[in-house]
């Protein structure tokens, strides 16, 4: 199944994408009793919830609906750097024996078919296509062995990087949070429908022209060894995220640098799931 987060009528809910593919099933308003995606999650729900919906005709056209990030109020947003080794040779850092682990907040998020945000203090905002977990089931010091078990679903992220905020020191968040520059959707899709993770395709598109391109094989901290980490100093609870790195290709190791700009359209396509696309506007 494909969950998503939307907004109607002014109303914040979730569903799923409906058997026909171009609408939406409003699971939130047939489970008053759930806030969220969030709150089915946790509450191990997820499968009856898409029994239920299975058959049911579509509620919602995906043509004109307002989407949320998939996970609008993740309690953690954990993200990897220099995930891939082209990434670490093209900005010459990384291949530490551990992963690099920075945090996101969620309020820096933005969803499915909305602007990215220029910030008014740099323009020098890149983009970096990656491939997001949504915690299922909690826990901590996961075995690696054992991390598919506990995650709810994958999707596209983009984690745009103010680059010179970034650089400040050598601390990455002040770079990684500013308002509206994080991507994360459509939809998340459950285990069950990706086969093997690690042929999960990710390419990522400016304009049309491919940035980016890599399969989840060529991290160099795979999805279990990241769970079993990051679940190690703090306790994974159902809806957080885990954003797993960008591939090489990005805007600043380019010469002359590629910046997102006011008008451009970014796309961060991760194969069987979708795509997530962005415009990008200036502050």
């Amino acid at each position: 199944m494909r969950w998503l987060s939307f907004e109607t009528a002014g109303k914040a809910s979730f569903g799923v994408i409906s058997a026909s593919g171009d609408g939406v099933v409003d699971v939130g308003a047939s489970a008053p009793d759930l806030a969220d995606l969030k709150a089915a999650i946790a509450a191990g729900r997820l499968g009856a919830l898409a029994a239920a919906a299975a058959n049911r005709p579509a509620d919602l056209s995906l043509s004109g609906l307002r989407f949320l990030p998939v996970i609008p109020n993740p309690a953690k947003i954990l993200c990897a750097g220099l995930n891939y080794r082209d990434h670490q040779a093209e900005t010459g850092r990384g291949g530490e024996p551990y992963p690099t682990i920075f945090m996101r907040l969620a309020a820096a998020q933005v969803a499915h078919d909305q602007a990215m945000l220029v910030p008014a203090e740099s323009t020098a905002l890149d983009y970096e296509g990656e491939i997001a977990l949504i915690v299922g089931k909690g826990g901590r010091r996961i075995d690696k062995a054992d991390w598919l078990a506990h995650i709810a679903g994958f999707a596209p992220y983009n984690d745009g990087s103010v680059r010179d905020w970034q650089r400040h020191t050598s601390q990455f968040t002040p770079g990684k949070n500013f308002v509206r520059t994080g991507g994360f959707g459509p939809w998340m899709m459950t285990p069950d429908e990706i086969g093997d993770p690690s042929e999960l395709d990710l390419t990522t598109r400016l304009n049309g022209e491919v940035m980016q391109h890599a399969k989840a094989s060529q991290m160099v901290f795979s999805f279990g060894d990241l769970v079993a980490y990051c679940s190690t100093f703090v306790d994974l609870e159902p809806g957080d995220v885990i954003v797993t790195g960008t591939p090489g290709g990005v805007g600043a190791a380019r010469t002359p640098p590629v910046w997102l700009r006011a008008g451009d359209r970014i796309e961060v396509e991760i194969k069987p799931i979708g795509t997530l696309v962005n415009s990008v506007e200036s502050e």
